[in-house]
C-alpha cells in the first residue's frame, strides 16, 4: 500500500515577495481614495473641514446623504435617474450596432470589406472634443436639444464596439457555422441563434465599457441638456460646489451615489469581462 506524496510549495523567491508587494501597493492606491470618499461622506461639515483631517468620522452624520435627498434646487437623485436610462440605453445600442457591423465585417465576404474596417477603425483616432461641433449642429436639426436621446443616441455607432466584437467573432470556430448552414439556417439565424450565445463574454465586456463611457461623460451633457432636471449626474454633481464654500460631505455623497452602479457592474459581470478580453485579442 502506498501512502500519497504530500506536495510541497517551493521556496518564497525575491521576485514573488516583489510581486505580491507592488500588487498590494497598487490595490491601496485605488482603494484609499475610495475610502476616504465615503468616510468624508458620513461626516458633518464641520468634520469636513478639520484640519489635520481625521480617518474615523466623529460622529457619523447622514447630513451629506439628506443633503443630496432633500435637495429641491439640485436633484441629485433625477440626475442619477437619468443617467441610469441613458446609459442603459446606449449600452443596448451600441449592442445593437457594434455587433451587427463586427459580424459582416468577421464573417460575410464583400468587396471593400478592408477597407471599410480600416475606416472605422480609423474614427478611433479622432479627438472626440473636434465632434462636438458637429454632432451639435445634427441634433439640433432633429430637435433632440434638452431630451434624452441627445445624450443616448450619439456615439451609438461605436468604432471601438465593431473592432473589439469583429476580433472576437474572429476567434470563433468556422465549423459552427458551417454546421449551422448544412442544418439549413440562414445567416440572420446563423447570427442570433449561434455566434451571438457564444458572444456573452464579449458583449457583457462591450456593455460595461459602454454604460462606463456614458455614465462617467461629462462635457456632451453640458453643452446639449439645459433644464436642471434633464441633466445627468456627473455634470449635475459639479452643480454641488458653491462659488465660496465647498460643501464635502455632500459632495462625496454624490460621489458615492455615483460611483456605486459602476462598482456593482462591475463585480456583477467582471468574470465575462475577462473571459470577454482574453478572447478578443486584446491582452497585454
Amino acid at each position: 500500500m502506498t501512502t500519497p506524496t504530500r506536495t510541497t510549495r517551493g521556496p518564497v523567491t525575491t521576485s514573488r515577495v516583489v510581486l505580491y508587494a507592488t500588487l498590494v501597493a497598487l490595490a491601496l492606491i485605488f482603494l484609499v481614495p475610495l475610502v476616504w470618499m465615503v468616510i468624508t461622506s458620513l461626516k458633518t461639515y464641520t468634520a469636513a473641514q478639520q484640519i489635520p483631517p481625521s480617518w474615523l468620522p466623529d460622529p457619523i452624520a447622514g447630513y451629506g446623504y439628506e443633503q443630496i435627498l432633500n435637495n429641491t434646487a439640485n436633484p441629485v437623485l433625477r440626475w442619477f435617474l437619468n443617467s441610469m436610462l441613458a446609459a442603459t440605453l446606449h449600452s443596448l445600442l451600441v449592442l445593437v450596432t457594434a455587433s451587427m457591423a463586427a459580424y459582416s465585417l468577421a464573417r460575410l465576404r464583400f468587396r471593400g470589406r478592408g477597407v471599410t474596417f480600416a475606416l472605422i477603425v480609423g474614427t478611433l483616432f479622432i479627438p472626440p472634443t473636434s465632434l462636438i461641433i458637429p454632432n451639435f449642429l445634427i441634433v439640433d436639426q432633429l430637435n433632440w436639444i434638452d431630451t434624452l436621446a441627445v445624450v443616448v443616441v450619439p456615439g451609438a455607432a461605436s468604432a471601438f464596439g465593431v473592432f473589439f466584437l469583429r476580433q472576437f467573432f474572429l476567434s470563433l470556430p468556422n465549423e459552427l457555422e458551417e454546421a449551422a448552414t448544412l442544418d439549413g439556417a440562414n445567416q440572420w439565424q446563423i447570427f442570433f441563434r449561434v455566434v451571438l450565445p457564444l458572444s456573452k463574454p464579449a458583449l457583457a465586456t462591450l456593455a460595461v465599457l459602454s454604460f462606463l463611457t456614458n455614465w462617467n461623460d461629462f462635457l456632451w451633457p453640458i453643452f446639449v441638456l439645459f433644464s436642471p432636471e434633464k441633466l445627468t449626474l456627473p455634470p449635475g454633481l459639479g452643480l454641488l460646489q458653491g462659488s465660496y464654500v465647498t460643501d464635502y460631505p455632500v459632495i462625496m455623497a454624490g460621489a458615492v451615489l455615483a460611483s456605486l452602479p459602476v462598482l456593482i457592474l462591475f463585480v456583477l459581470a467582471q468574470r465575462h469581462i475577462i473571459q470577454g478580453v482574453s478572447r478578443s485579442g486584446l491582452k497585454g
